[in-house]
């Protein structure tokens, strides 16, 4: 799974991308810059489309349009979880209350996820992948695997075995002697009590169940784990972020199920992680103009990349 070591080459130097593929100071602050705005309006749509598929699911009426949005709804969690993780590097918006606010309330605890408990661990994560204190290691370690144990981990994952074990962790949260991990867990249980509400007050509190608890515990988990191995299953610890983080060229069907919001463009993210999501291809561009990032490093599609995540033992 690693790169060719004569691929590893420093960048060009270009003005704008340093050999270590960071960009310079000049580039580094236009990149950096954060369109609070248009970020309100991708929050606001993504609530949009969230409610309006649920809507159309019930005015439909029809087993068609239920298993659409049953899938559909799992995307949302995906998009949910990555605007938070924006939040979570406090790139969402310029104001600092505003962004962590959002990041709580109105992605991170609608969709299950401690936002401060997250940021903690995931920061943990960028200083150095694959280190003693990286969080998701599970995720994505002794790749590559053999297909048998591919297979039996998604299945887990769309059979919501993993979705419910997380669940119980968090539902121990809310007793935990830990008063942060306390905190963030009793406010996740309450969004999840107004969300049930609301769909009691509007006459279909199944709905909460179908299209909301369903899609996190089943669908959700399973692009989770296709997304996070794709981003760094099989790689090792390095000061080069080439050999801790695969890159991938984005296709629509890609961008639209598994990576929203740029995350595909993971690489970039990894090698300056203060770029909002809106200019990672934009820096994406730049390494590969620069040399930094060589044809032979980026994988064709995510197709190609989980093959090879399944190429292992049994």
């Amino acid at each position: 799974m690693l790169p060719d070591p004569a691929l590893l080459v420093p960048s060009a130097g270009d003005g704008r991308v340093l050999p270590n593929g960071r960009p310079s100071r000049e580039y580094r602050d236009e990149l950096r810059r954060i369109p609070s705005w248009r970020n309100a309006g991708s929050v606001a749509w993504l609530w949009i489309e969230t409610i309006t598929i649920a809507t159309l699911a019930v005015w439909w009426n029809h087993p068609v349009g239920w298993i659409g949005a049953f899938v559909l709804m799992g995307r949302q969690h995906a998009r949910f979880n990555i605007l938070m993780h924006e939040a979570a590097h406090r790139l969402l918006f310029r104001n600092r209350a505003r962004n962590d606010w959002v990041g709580r309330w109105v992605l991170g605890f609608p969709a299950f996820a401690p936002t401060d408990l997250y940021r903690r661990g995931h920061m943990a994560h960028h200083r150095e992948e694959f280190g003693p204190d990286e969080p998701d290691i599970p995720l994505y370690t002794g790749y590559p695997i053999g297909r048998d144990s591919m297979r039996r981990k998604l299945v887990r994952d769309a059979l919501g075995l993993t979705g419910l074990k997380l669940l119980r962790g968090l539902l121990r949260g809310c007793v935990s002697d830990n008063a942060k991990v306390r905190a963030q867990a009793r406010s996740i249980a309450a969004v999840q009590l107004v969300l049930l509400t609301s769909c009691f007050a509007l006459g279909h509190p199944w709905v909460y169940l179908v299209l909301w608890l369903l899609p996190h515990l089943t669908v959700w988990r399973v692009f989770n784990r296709l997304r996070a191995i794709a981003e760094h299953g099989g790689m090792q610890r390095s000061s080069d972020r080439r050999e801790t983080t695969h890159t991938v060229q984005q296709s629509r069907w890609a961008r639209f199920w598994v990576v929203p919001y740029n995350t595909g463009w993971h690489l970039a993210h990894h090698v300056d992680a203060g770029v909002p999501w809106r200019n990672l291809p934009r820096y994406h561009e730049s390494l590969t103009r620069s040399g930094y990032v060589q044809s032979g490093l980026e994988y064709h599609n995510y197709r190609e990349l989980w093959k090879k995540l399944a190429s292992g033992g049994v």
